[in-house]
């Protein structure tokens, strides 16, 4: 399974905000979505990316607030980015090695969306469930008179 794949499952619903956004109307929009992360944009182009991380290391930094901060101030400015083409396994790994839970998926220098982890386990579970059920199938019409350990 490739990433492609996971994207189209998923929809193509990109949540954005902008560096100069305050913190605090980004974390709303988060809330108001329920969404882990937004893509920062700026002149039609991926800047970075803000996740809750970041978020909750600002908040802590402030002494409990986000009061003056912008989302520029906070977010990733080069994050880690994975192609549409890339395997499921090896998407698995870069995101624990990365220690990310959030993907931008680019293809060249167009922007198809935000994996998640999330994403990834419902996709990866989704595919286990198909193949379990057809290997049920399988098994429930095995031809009569066939015996699967016979050499």
């Amino acid at each position: 399974m490739q990433v492609r794949e996971i994207l189209r499952v998923k929809g193509s619903t990109l949540f954005t905000t902008t560096p100069q956004q305050p913190l605090g109307e980004a974390v709303a929009a988060m809330a108001e979505h329920d969404v882990g992360s937004l893509v920062v944009m700026s002149g039609g182009r991926m800047a970075g990316i803000l996740t809750f991380r970041e978020v909750l290391q600002a908040i802590n930094a402030r002494g409990g607030s986000s009061a003056g901060a912008t989302v520029g101030d906070v977010m990733v400015s080069n994050p880690v980015t994975v192609a549409p083409e890339m395997e499921v396994d090896d998407l698995r790994r870069l995101m624990i090695e990365k220690h990310s839970r959030y993907l931008p998926v680019m293809d060249g220098t167009t922007l198809m969306g935000v994996i998640s982890f999330l994403d990834v386990a419902k996709a990866v579970l989704e595919e286990q469930s198909f193949e379990n059920r057809m290997l049920k199938n399988y098994i429930r019409n095995w031809p009569e008179g066939e015996k699967g350990d016979e050499a």
